[in-house]
Parts: C-alpha cells; sequence; structure tokens
C-alpha cells in the first residue's frame, strides 16, 4: 500500500512539474486557438511570399551567374542580423510600425537564403548532358528550365522549403516583442512571469505547427516528385 501511494505521490508530482501545461492550454483554449491561427496565418502569409519571390530570384540568378555572388552575399547579410534587430528596423519605418506588416517583411527577408541558394543548387544540379539531350531535341531554354530543371531541381528546392518552413516557425515567436499576436507571447509573458507552464505550452505548440507543416511539406514532395528521381534519392 504504502508503495502504491509513493508511485501515486510520484506520478502526481510528475504530472504538476511536467504536465501542467496541459491543463493551462485547456484553461485558455480561446486564447490558444487565437494565437495558433496567428501563428498559423504569419507563417504561411511569409511562405506565399517567399516563395513567390524568392524561387524567381533563385532561378534568375542560375541563369545570369554574375548576379550570384552578390545575391548570396546580401542573403548572408540579412541571415546573420538578429531577429530581434531587424523586427526593430521595420518598427522605424513610416507606414510599417508594429504588428503583422513589419513581421511579415522582416521574415520573407530572413527566408531569402535557405530558399535562392537550394533553388541555385537544385538547377545547377542538373547534369549537362541532360540540358543538351533536351537543346536537341529542339527545346526552348524555356521549355528545358520548366520541363527539365526545375522537375529535376524539385527534391533540393523543397529541402530549402522545408528548412525555410521550420526556421520561420520558430522565428516567428519572437515578433510578438513587435505586437504580433502569436503563440510567442505565451513563451514572452512565461518567462516574466515565472510560468513554466505558460513557457512550456507556447513552445509545444510552436513546435507541433513546425513539425506538421513539415509532415504536410513531405507529403507533397512525395506525390510532385518523380518515382525515379525519389529512388535514385533513397539509393543516395
Amino acid at each position: 500500500m504504502g508503495f502504491l501511494s509513493s508511485i501515486l505521490h510520484w506520478l502526481s508530482n510528475f504530472y504538476d512539474e511536467y504536465l501542467g501545461f496541459i491543463n493551462f492550454i485547456i484553461r485558455r483554449w480561446e486564447q490558444v486557438l487565437e494565437y495558433t491561427a496567428n501563428h498559423f496565418s504569419l507563417v504561411l502569409t511569409v511562405m506565399f511570399f517567399s516563395l513567390i519571390l524568392w524561387i524567381s530570384v533563385g532561378l534568375l540568378i542560375s541563369r545570369y551567374e554574375k548576379l550570384a555572388n552578390t545575391a548570396f552575399g546580401i542573403g548572408n547579410i540579412l541571415f546573420v542580423i538578429p531577429s530581434i534587430s531587424l523586427f526593430g528596423i521595420f518598427i522605424t519605418i513610416p507606414m510599417l510600425g508594429l504588428g503583422r506588416t513589419s513581421a511579415a517583411l522582416a521574415l520573407i527577408l530572413y527566408a531569402m537564403m535557405p530558399m535562392v541558394r537550394n533553388v541555385y543548387r537544385g538547377i545547377k544540379s542538373v547534369e549537362w548532358p541532360i540540358i543538351e539531350a533536351g537543346r536537341g531535341m529542339g527545346m526552348s531554354p524555356r521549355q528545358i528550365l520548366f520541363q527539365i530543371q526545375i522537375p529535376m531541381a524539385w527534391p533540393i528546392i523543397f529541402a530549402g522549403i522545408r528548412v525555410t518552413v521550420v526556421m520561420i516557425t520558430g522565428i516567428a515567436t519572437v515578433a510578438t516583442f513587435i505586437g504580433e499576436r502569436n503563440l510567442g507571447r505565451f513563451i514572452h509573458h512565461g518567462i516574466a512571469r515565472e510560468s513554466a507552464d505558460m513557457i512550456i505550452a507556447g513552445a509545444v505548440l510552436v513546435s507541433v505547427i513546425a513539425i506538421l507543416l513539415d509532415y504536410i511539406l513531405g507529403k507533397i514532395e512525395d506525390k510532385i516528385t518523380s518515382p525515379g528521381l525519389r529512388k535514385e534519392q533513397e539509393q543516395s
């Protein structure tokens, strides 16, 4: 009986110390839903514009080599700027200020480096004899790009997209310091109030979003990648 009582006491302490965040999520479910929806919408907005912008830039510099070093240099500089500093720069710009617009623009710039580099690497990974074969068949440069190079580069391009999504999901929590109402608020307020449950709730929910988005992208990648390329990837 004493042994069972000790076990129950240990489980109770374990729950209070490590799983108390579940009670926090249940108690604050409306706020959790609001912040989760805001976090999702910010990440999806950033990725929508990043895909359009940075895939285009990656394709451009793969065609004009002289622009590649300049683009990578700019991307490297942006990538090493601390996120809170970049957010701070944007909120000082007139017409932007605190909130979603400044957060989204800063995160779009952070997405530049991994996406542009992987698009460039993917296009350049297509072997020259394959491109020459396409030309021999009378294909135009545009047809070679969209029918040969991009389809063969998808695995590398998608790797960059998946890395970017996970990275943006994490950095988006810092946007709470410039007025964005997302899951970063739980972490920020939890630190300020010394509330472990609040911190863990925010961290766990952000992690779940990152894992979920990465899983969905993985399934999309499997659908659009040709079986031959997928088999070659598995063998390598």
